[in-house]
């Protein structure tokens, strides 16, 4: 204990707080670095899916699924406020990303003999699949997460509330409807049943979210955790393998019933393991470089997830082209599908740097070429 804890220490006149005096700025939250870190592997692992498409990459990562889980977290939050306010936000935050984005492709399509009937106004609005041509389909096939993600945002706030009532029972009760659709009823064959399917096959992992923020999965022992999770992906797995004559692959792409359950149990087991062992990888802080790449993926995740496909695209006329070249021919491995996805990296980083600020005007910040 120092001098002052003999005494009363009156403070300096000049420390004395008044009415006109400027109050402290308050510190800004610290971000989860477990969550962030997640997020930004599952960015990575969407876009190694999209150059490699392994079929096996949604088994050792399901990116989509851990991505919905940390999103419903975050909601979860967010909803500690006024509800409608939340949804204006989350929102302004979406669209105006998209809005860019789609701006490039309408046109591009437009050009390439595309006419729009009103279903146009899916751009506007991505509650449902935003209609397209053939020849754009690469980069606006991915918009079904947008989609998913929006209608998850409009139900969250019931939702929740659902959830608060008996958590347990309506976490287990969030696998039903990809159980109905799967072996009772298909749905319309439509934008209608499209999103349903897909709002189907994540909705758990948004309830884990929800799991996860009210202390649901804190509370819970490990042994039926752990058998549970394993039960579900072993589940997914089998489903996924014993059905892959149907649709001639066993990527859990193609099988939402086996998506959804190797999703759950996946999902199930990073966020229970951050509930109870308070994993926050603060460590990652340390190494400069690295953090600051987990912190740029964060701050640019809707640029990252739209622009990807385009940067695919367009490196794959742009390797041509090094063809032309006798030492590129000669010293790099221009047929390799490595090559191609560092040659999309580097393409992505372009995009962030052109039109990433349009994520910061969105959240009324100001805009930068990098966070």
């Amino acid at each position: 204990m120092g001098a002052h804890s003999k005494g009363v220490v009156r403070p300096a006149p000049s420390a004395v707080p008044s009415d006109t005096a400027p109050l402290p700025r308050p510190r800004p939250t610290a971000r989860d670095r477990y969550f962030d870190t997640l997020r930004a592997l599952a960015l990575v692992r969407v876009v190694a899916y999209h150059t490699f498409g392994w079929a096996w990459a949604g088994f050792v990562f399901p990116s989509m699924g851990t991505m919905f889980g940390l999103a419903g977290t975050l909601m979860a939050k967010s909803l500690e406020r006024p509800a409608l306010k939340v949804v204006r936000s989350r929102l302004r935050r979406l669209l105006p990303p998209f809005w860019f984005w789609g701006a490039f492709v309408v046109v591009a399509m437009l050009i390439h003999d595309w006419m729009p009937g009103w279903q146009i106004v899916y751009w506007i609005v991505p509650l449902g699949d935003p209609p397209g041509n053939a020849w754009g389909e690469q980069a606006w096939e991915i918009l079904w997460y947008l989609r998913t993600y929006l209608w998850l945002v409009l139900l969250s706030p019931l939702l929740l509330r659902v959830f608060r009532l008996a958590p347990l029972p309506v976490l287990a009760l969030s696998l039903a409807p990809i159980l109905v659709l799967t072996f009772l009823w298909a749905g319309p064959d439509n934008r209608v049943g499209t999103a349903l399917w897909d709002l189907s096959t994540y909705l758990f992992c948004w309830m884990l979210g929800f799991a996860h923020r009210d202390g649901v999965l804190q509370r819970l022992r490990p042994a039926p955790v752990v058998v549970l999770s394993l039960a579900a992906m072993a589940c997914g797995g089998w489903y996924a393998f014993a059905h892959q004559a149907d649709v001639g692959t066993y990527d859990l792409d193609e099988n939402p019933l086996a998506q959804a359950f190797w999703s759950a149990g996946f999902v199930l087991l990073l966020m229970w393991a951050k509930a109870c062992f308070r994993i926050d990888f603060a460590w990652l802080t340390r190494f400069r470089r690295t953090n600051r790449v987990v912190t740029v993926f964060n701050a640019r995740a809707v640029t990252i997830y739209l622009w990807h496909e385009i940067a695919l695209i367009l490196a794959v006329p742009l390797i041509d082209r090094f063809w032309d070249v006798p030492a590129f021919e000669r010293y790099l491995p221009l047929d390799s599908q490595w090559f191609l996805f560092g040659v999309g990296w580097l393409l992505i980083g372009v995009f962030v740097l052109l039109c990433g600020w349009v994520e910061d005007v969105a959240a009324r910040k100001k805009p930068r070429l990098l966070p």
